[in-house]
Parts: C-alpha cells; sequence; structure tokens
C-alpha cells in the first residue's frame, strides 16, 4: 500500500496589513491598505479584513480601493518588516520539518510525513504552528490546510480564513472538488473561468464530467492539469529553496491512499 504524504499548507491572515495594525495598534479593528497612494497610480499591496468588508482587494487600484472605503489607512509597504517576520514564522516551519516550500513572504507547504518531532498527526501539527506563529510574532494568526496533496492543502488553506484549519482526508476529497466553485481551483484565472463557465463547468463535479481528452481539447496542454486536479491528483512534492516560477503547470499524477492524515 502507498505510503501517503502529510501536506500543509500555512499562510498568514492579511499579512501585511496585520503586521502593520501590530506594530500600530492605533490601527487594530480600523481598515488598513497597504500600497500605494490613492492619489497617483499605485496599487493595493495587501489590505485588512475590515478593508475587504468593503470590497478592497490585492492588485485593486489604490485609487478604486479609496472610492470604496474612503476610510481607510493607507500605508507604504514596510517589506523589511515583513521579511523579519516571515523568517521568524520560517524558523517554526524548521521545528518540525525541512522540507518547507516558500511561495511568497506570507504562505509555504510543509511536508510532515516524517518530522523532527515524532508526531502521527498533520492536524497536531498545524495546531501548534499557528499557536507558536501567534505566540512568537505577537499576536498574528495563520490559517491551515491539511492533506495528502500539495493542491488540496492549498485550497483548504483559504475556506475557515482568517485564523482556521481545514483538514482534507483522502474520503473527503471527491466530496470536496465536486463541491468545488471552479474560480477556487489554483491555476483558474479569470479568463480560464469565464471560458469554463461558458462551457457549463461550475464546479469541480462539472469538471470531472469531461474526460482527459476532451479537456485538453478545450484548454490545451492546460487540460492535464484540470483534469488531474478534478481527481485529486497531484503528486508534486514540497521543494525547499525552489524558486518560483508562475509560467506553465506540469500534469500531475497521484494515486489515493486510504492511509489517514489525521
Amino acid at each position: 500500500m502507498q505510503t501517503i504524504r502529510k501536506i500543509i499548507h500555512i499562510d498568514m491572515d492579511a499579512f501585511y496589513a496585520s503586521v502593520e495594525q501590530r506594530d500600530r495598534p492605533e490601527l487594530k479593528g480600523k481598515p488598513v491598505i497597504v500600497g500605494g497612494d490613492p492619489q497617483s497610480r499605485g496599487v493595493v499591496a495587501a489590505c485588512s479584513y475590515e478593508a475587504r468588508k468593503f470590497g478592497v482587494h490585492s492588485a485593486m487600484a489604490s485609487s478604486t480601493a479609496y472610492k470604496l472605503c474612503p476610510d481607510a489607512v493607507f500605508i507604504r509597504s514596510r517589506f523589511d518588516a515583513y521579511r523579519a517576520v516571515s523568517s521568524q514564522i520560517r524558523e517554526i516551519f524548521c521545528e518540525y520539518t525541512d522540507l518547507v516550500e516558500p511561495l511568497s513572504l506570507d504562505e509555504a507547504f510543509l511536508d510532515v510525513t516524517e518530522n523532527h518531532k515524532g508526531i502521527a498527526s498533520a492536524t497536531l501539527i498545524a495546531q501548534e504552528i499557528k499557536k507558536k506563529i501567534f505566540r512568537r510574532t505577537g499576536g498574528l494568526t495563520a490559517s491551515a490546510g491539511v492533506s495528502f496533496n500539495k493542491f488540496i492543502a492549498k485550497v483548504a488553506s483559504d475556506i475557515n480564513k482568517p485564523d482556521g484549519i481545514t483538514v482534507i482526508t483522502p474520503d473527503m476529497a471527491d466530496a470536496f472538488i465536486d463541491s468545488l466553485p471552479i474560480r477556487k481551483f489554483y491555476g483558474v484565472g479569470k479568463v480560464t473561468e469565464e471560458k469554463m463557465l461558458s462551457f457549463g463547468i461550475q464546479t469541480g463535479a462539472d469538471l470531472k464530467k469531461h474526460t482527459k481528452a476532451q479537456l485538453i481539447q478545450l484548454f490545451g496542454k492546460s487540460g492535464i492539469y484540470f483534469y488531474d486536479i478534478a481527481h485529486g491528483l497531484d503528486d508534486r512534492p514540497v521543494e525547499p529553496n525552489r524558486i518560483r516560477k508562475s509560467s506553465a503547470k506540469k500534469p500531475l499524477s497521484l494515486r489515493i491512499s486510504t492511509i489517514p492524515i489525521r
């Protein structure tokens, strides 16, 4: 029987904005937008959850964000501060495993199948990491996704934000993927989403109805990727020190095991 992997995806909650609110207590509870000046051609790098309630999101023009939330506090990015906190968090990850793959300053994959603490439960490790992050960073929170591959772990970490944890075991995977809106699939951007919707593909269940050949016909080589993730297949390893590339997705494959990961 194939040994199942135990993968955790940790994603800090509104990271840049949360660091600013931590360092300036008077900003707690207020809409905070980190990025360019709204009077210029700047963009939003990050925003607090208070600002998100007004429809503000990252990569939005700062001028648009100001129109949506004129009472927001706009702050210039302080990447030295964010990198320092990110290093603190990375040290916590490395207490559990050397297999840490950073995606950015505020998120990373961890493979804890075998770990330094000898803890059998990936869920327990994720809970411990969240608590240590909160304590050592002065109150910053993180959300975690726990699963048997990178794709599902990453999607799961976004389910119960902020400060949440979502565990998807192999026996839960089919139902989880089937109910997932297509826009939640990693690698499906706005253009691809619109194309999928035009073909009646609204959820993972809809995507799964198509054969690999059909998806290749519709989406080219990306069709292989979409077919695999619709079936919960992803054997990409967690790669420490990997240089991230935002271009092509590689085809994925993994036989789903039934060994529990909790």
